[in-house]
């Protein structure tokens, strides 16, 4: 596995970075290059937040908490049907042992499959106020959230991120570690194989003081 190149995903497609920026992904564990990533800048954080945004406002936010469900349950099946794969390109990128990689990504197919079936379960709660009032709490999504992953484990804890904002009606922007971005971007292409609308779940690797605090900093991330 060489010669790996990566684009940023925003608004359902891969696209290279605004300014045409990357940066070299490697092996640890053997040495060597893997390949080139597209590298972000605030242009392309501000492209992403968009395209979160617009799917946000669009029918994500209102779509049914069952067909939101049944979306995540197949990204599930997708990873677990990539398991081998997944867990070979993990290895490669993070430098763990295979065996380890791919228990990890078994507990990223669970969280899916956790939160596809909390998405049904997300009740208010009614209160009788007196006798001719009743009142009522409703749970509504936030919006556009942004979130930061470590290099540790990079496709579980993106699974972390991913399921409960989508389950939720959230849209997400998610930037992976530098060292190790490649699963989290394939897991945006998975998504996007299993249903989950353009704009829902954006990728866009790059440096934690430029992409990282231009999301931190960012007015249209709720």
């Amino acid at each position: 596995m060489t010669d790996i190149s990566t684009q940023l995903l925003i608004n359902g497609e891969l696209r290279d970075a605004a300014a045409g920026a990357t940066f070299a992904t490697f092996d640890p564990a053997r040495g060597g290059e893997l390949g080139q990533v597209a590298q972000a800048g605030t242009d392309d954080v501000d492209a992403a937040v968009t395209a979160a945004r617009g799917a946000f406002d669009g029918a994500w936010a209102k779509t049914a908490p069952a067909k939101r469900a049944r979306m995540l349950n197949r990204l599930a099946q997708l990873l677990d049907e990539q398991t081998d794969d997944l867990a070979e390109l993990e290895s490669r990128n993070n430098g763990k042992v295979k065996w380890q990689c791919a228990a990890e990504i078994k507990v990223a197919v669970a969280t899916l499959e956790f939160f596809a079936g909390t998405a049904q379960h997300l009740y208010g709660r009614s209160h009788v106020v007196n006798p001719s009032v009743v009142s009522y709490t409703l749970k509504e999504p936030v919006g556009v959230v942004g979130a930061i992953i470590p290099w540790n484990y990079p496709l579980m804890m993106a699974a972390w991120k991913v399921a409960p904002a989508l389950a939720t009606g959230n849209t997400l922007v998610l930037k992976p570690a530098s060292a190790t971005p490649l699963t989290a971007i394939r897991l945006g292409e998975l998504a996007l194989e299993a249903g989950i609308p353009a704009g829902v779940l954006n990728v866009i690797p790059g440096p934690g003081a430029e992409v990282g605090e231009a999301m931190a900093a960012h007015p249209g991330i709720d």
